[in-house]
Protein backbone atom coordinates (compact mmCIF):
# COMPACT_ATOMS: atom_id res chain seq x y z
CA UNK A 1 0.00 0.00 0.00
CA UNK A 2 2.34 2.96 -1.02
CA UNK A 3 2.13 6.66 0.00
CA UNK A 4 3.30 9.38 -2.25
CA UNK A 5 3.98 12.74 -1.45
CA UNK A 6 5.21 15.60 -3.84
CA UNK A 7 8.26 17.29 -2.29
CA UNK A 8 8.12 20.09 -4.73
CA UNK A 9 9.28 20.59 -8.97
CA UNK A 10 9.75 17.14 -10.40
CA UNK A 11 10.23 15.39 -6.63
CA UNK A 12 8.17 12.87 -5.52
CA UNK A 13 8.23 10.33 -2.64
CA UNK A 14 7.34 6.84 -2.49
CA UNK A 15 7.10 4.99 0.75
CA UNK A 16 6.12 1.00 0.27
CA UNK A 17 6.56 -2.53 2.37
CA UNK A 18 10.10 -2.70 1.17
CA UNK A 19 11.75 0.63 0.93
CA UNK A 20 11.35 4.16 0.20
CA UNK A 21 12.20 5.84 -3.12
CA UNK A 22 12.94 9.66 -3.90
CA UNK A 23 13.04 10.68 -7.72
CA UNK A 24 14.55 13.94 -9.01
CA UNK A 25 15.36 15.64 -5.49
CA UNK A 26 15.17 19.66 -6.53
CA UNK A 27 17.47 22.41 -5.28
CA UNK A 28 16.08 25.20 -3.18
CA UNK A 29 17.05 27.80 -6.25
CA UNK A 30 13.78 25.88 -8.07
CA UNK A 31 11.74 27.88 -5.53
CA UNK A 32 11.24 24.02 -3.25
CA UNK A 33 12.91 23.23 -0.09
CA UNK A 34 12.62 19.53 0.28
CA UNK A 35 13.84 19.21 3.35
CA UNK A 36 16.27 16.03 4.50
CA UNK A 37 13.97 12.86 3.31
CA UNK A 38 15.31 9.36 3.70
CA UNK A 39 15.12 6.91 1.32
CA UNK A 40 16.47 3.44 0.08
CA UNK A 41 16.64 4.42 -3.65
CA UNK A 42 17.28 7.68 -5.71
CA UNK A 43 16.57 8.22 -8.82
CA UNK A 44 18.04 10.93 -11.28
CA UNK A 45 16.28 11.48 -14.51
CA UNK A 46 19.41 14.10 -15.66
CA UNK A 47 21.82 16.05 -13.87
CA UNK A 48 20.05 19.55 -13.66
CA UNK A 49 20.18 20.95 -10.26
CA UNK A 50 16.55 21.35 -9.86
CA UNK A 51 15.97 17.70 -10.94
CA UNK A 52 19.59 16.41 -9.30
CA UNK A 53 19.91 17.57 -5.76
CA UNK A 54 21.35 14.20 -4.16
CA UNK A 55 22.73 15.96 -1.18
CA UNK A 56 19.73 16.39 0.08
CA UNK A 57 18.65 12.93 0.41
CA UNK A 58 19.83 10.66 3.58
CA UNK A 59 19.88 7.11 3.27
CA UNK A 60 16.97 5.20 4.92
CA UNK A 61 19.41 2.80 6.47
CA UNK A 62 23.05 2.21 5.84
CA UNK A 63 22.79 3.09 2.43
CA UNK A 64 21.46 4.76 -0.26
CA UNK A 65 20.83 3.43 -3.83
CA UNK A 66 21.37 6.09 -6.58
CA UNK A 67 20.28 5.10 -10.63
CA UNK A 68 21.20 8.54 -12.94
CA UNK A 69 21.00 6.41 -16.25
CA UNK A 70 19.38 3.21 -18.05
CA UNK A 71 19.55 -0.33 -16.97
CA UNK A 72 17.51 -2.73 -14.36
CA UNK A 73 17.91 -2.72 -11.02
CA UNK A 74 17.05 -4.38 -8.00
CA UNK A 75 16.99 -3.36 -4.22
CA UNK A 76 15.77 -5.04 -1.57
CA UNK A 77 12.84 -6.28 -4.03
CA UNK A 78 11.86 -3.06 -5.56
CA UNK A 79 12.85 -3.53 -9.11
CA UNK A 80 13.82 -0.10 -10.98
CA UNK A 81 14.28 0.27 -14.81
CA UNK A 82 15.90 3.30 -16.29
CA UNK A 83 14.88 3.87 -19.95
CA UNK A 84 16.96 6.05 -22.06
CA UNK A 85 14.51 9.29 -23.89
CA UNK A 86 15.62 12.72 -24.66
CA UNK A 87 15.50 15.92 -23.23
CA UNK A 88 14.24 17.64 -26.22
CA UNK A 89 12.62 16.52 -30.19
CA UNK A 90 16.05 16.46 -31.54
CA UNK A 91 17.40 12.90 -29.80
CA UNK A 92 19.43 15.14 -27.36
CA UNK A 93 21.12 17.29 -29.93
CA UNK A 94 19.85 20.51 -27.80
CA UNK A 95 19.17 19.86 -24.12
CA UNK A 96 21.08 15.99 -23.89
CA UNK A 97 19.27 12.82 -22.49
CA UNK A 98 16.91 12.04 -20.07
CA UNK A 99 16.17 8.40 -18.00
CA UNK A 100 12.39 7.63 -17.76
CA UNK A 101 12.58 5.35 -14.17
CA UNK A 102 9.58 2.68 -13.65
CA UNK A 103 9.59 1.61 -9.96
CA UNK A 104 7.52 -1.21 -8.85
CA UNK A 105 7.27 -1.39 -5.72
CA UNK A 106 4.24 -3.34 -3.77
CA UNK A 107 3.56 -4.94 -7.11
CA UNK A 108 2.71 -1.61 -8.65
CA UNK A 109 4.22 -0.10 -11.92
CA UNK A 110 5.61 3.39 -11.39
CA UNK A 111 6.78 5.76 -14.13
CA UNK A 112 8.86 9.19 -13.64
CA UNK A 113 9.16 10.50 -17.08
CA UNK A 114 11.55 13.70 -15.80
CA UNK A 115 12.21 15.89 -18.14
CA UNK A 116 10.61 14.31 -21.21
CA UNK A 117 11.30 16.12 -24.27
CA UNK A 118 8.84 14.13 -26.85
CA UNK A 119 6.73 11.51 -27.16
CA UNK A 120 8.08 8.15 -27.25
CA UNK A 121 8.63 5.80 -29.58
CA UNK A 122 6.96 1.84 -29.80
CA UNK A 123 10.17 0.64 -28.23
CA UNK A 124 10.13 2.68 -25.38
CA UNK A 125 6.46 2.13 -24.71
CA UNK A 126 7.38 -1.49 -24.54
CA UNK A 127 10.41 -1.30 -22.28
CA UNK A 128 8.94 1.04 -19.72
CA UNK A 129 5.64 -1.76 -19.89
CA UNK A 130 2.52 -1.19 -18.51
CA UNK A 131 1.72 1.29 -15.72
CA UNK A 132 -0.04 1.82 -12.84
CA UNK A 133 0.78 5.60 -11.72
CA UNK A 134 2.90 8.02 -14.19
CA UNK A 135 4.62 10.98 -12.81
CA UNK A 136 4.37 13.49 -16.05
CA UNK A 137 5.77 17.11 -16.81
CA UNK A 138 2.72 19.46 -18.20
CA UNK A 139 4.73 22.34 -17.75
CA UNK A 140 6.54 23.04 -21.62
CA UNK A 141 9.53 24.97 -22.51
CA UNK A 142 12.41 22.08 -22.11
CA UNK A 143 9.56 19.26 -21.38
CA UNK A 144 6.33 18.21 -22.40
CA UNK A 145 3.83 20.85 -22.89
CA UNK A 146 0.25 20.38 -22.35
CA UNK A 147 -0.66 18.47 -25.07
CA UNK A 148 2.45 16.81 -25.55
CA UNK A 149 1.79 15.15 -21.88
CA UNK A 150 -1.46 14.27 -23.06
CA UNK A 151 -0.16 12.53 -26.04
CA UNK A 152 1.92 10.57 -23.67
CA UNK A 153 -0.45 9.69 -21.38
CA UNK A 154 -2.48 8.08 -24.35
CA UNK A 155 0.71 6.48 -25.32
CA UNK A 156 0.89 4.98 -21.99
CA UNK A 157 -2.68 4.19 -20.79
CA UNK A 158 -1.68 4.67 -16.52
CA UNK A 159 -4.39 4.02 -14.70
CA UNK A 160 -3.49 7.33 -12.35
CA UNK A 161 -1.70 10.28 -13.60
CA UNK A 162 -0.04 12.93 -11.42
CA UNK A 163 1.07 16.15 -13.48
CA UNK A 164 4.59 17.81 -12.32
CA UNK A 165 7.30 20.32 -13.76
CA UNK A 166 4.59 23.67 -14.14
CA UNK A 167 4.52 26.67 -12.58
CA UNK A 168 3.41 27.46 -8.81
CA UNK A 169 3.75 29.81 -6.63
CA UNK A 170 7.17 28.85 -5.10
CA UNK A 171 8.57 28.27 -8.48
CA UNK A 172 11.91 30.76 -9.08
CA UNK A 173 13.42 28.29 -11.98
CA UNK A 174 15.23 30.58 -15.09
CA UNK A 175 12.68 28.84 -17.88
CA UNK A 176 9.38 29.77 -17.90
CA UNK A 177 6.62 27.03 -17.08
CA UNK A 178 3.18 27.16 -18.30
CA UNK A 179 0.49 26.59 -14.91
CA UNK A 180 -1.25 23.68 -14.01
CA UNK A 181 -4.34 24.88 -15.70
CA UNK A 182 -3.67 24.31 -19.12
CA UNK A 183 -2.79 20.71 -18.17
CA UNK A 184 -6.44 20.47 -16.27
CA UNK A 185 -8.12 22.29 -19.22
CA UNK A 186 -6.83 19.49 -21.62
CA UNK A 187 -7.86 16.30 -19.09
CA UNK A 188 -11.23 18.07 -18.45
CA UNK A 189 -10.55 18.66 -15.16
CA UNK A 190 -13.16 21.83 -13.76
CA UNK A 191 -13.23 21.60 -10.13
CA UNK A 192 -9.51 20.61 -9.10
CA UNK A 193 -8.62 19.15 -5.57
CA UNK A 194 -5.37 19.41 -4.24
CA UNK A 195 -4.36 16.43 -1.51
CA UNK A 196 -1.58 16.27 0.78
CA UNK A 197 -0.74 12.63 -0.16
CA UNK A 198 -1.95 9.84 -2.42
CA UNK A 199 -2.24 6.13 -0.60
CA UNK A 200 -3.19 3.55 -3.04
CA UNK A 201 -3.66 -0.35 -3.16
CA UNK A 202 -4.22 -2.55 -6.04
CA UNK A 203 -7.90 -2.71 -5.27
CA UNK A 204 -8.37 1.11 -5.39
CA UNK A 205 -6.75 1.74 -9.25
CA UNK A 206 -9.32 2.41 -11.16
CA UNK A 207 -10.30 -0.49 -13.53
CA UNK A 208 -8.10 -1.22 -16.63
CA UNK A 209 -9.95 0.29 -19.94
CA UNK A 210 -11.23 3.79 -18.47
CA UNK A 211 -9.39 6.82 -18.87
CA UNK A 212 -6.75 7.84 -16.46
CA UNK A 213 -7.56 9.34 -13.14
CA UNK A 214 -5.54 12.73 -12.80
CA UNK A 215 -4.55 13.12 -9.08
CA UNK A 216 -3.25 16.70 -7.63
CA UNK A 217 -0.92 16.55 -5.29
CA UNK A 218 0.49 19.91 -2.65
CA UNK A 219 4.34 20.14 -2.39
CA UNK A 220 5.31 19.34 1.07
CA UNK A 221 8.45 19.86 2.98
CA UNK A 222 10.22 16.63 4.82
CA UNK A 223 11.77 16.85 8.29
Amino acid sequence: MPDIQYLGHACFRIRGRDGIVVMDPCDRASGYDIGRPTASIMTVSHQHPDHANTAAVRPLKERLNTFDGPGEYEVSGILVTGVRTFHDKKKGAERGRNTVFVTHIDDMAFAHLGDLGHELTAAQIEEIGDIDVLFVPVGGNESLSASEAVAVIAQLEPRIVIPMHYAGEQVVIDQPLDGIDKFLTEMGIREPVFEDKLTITATSLPPEGVAARVVLLRPITVA
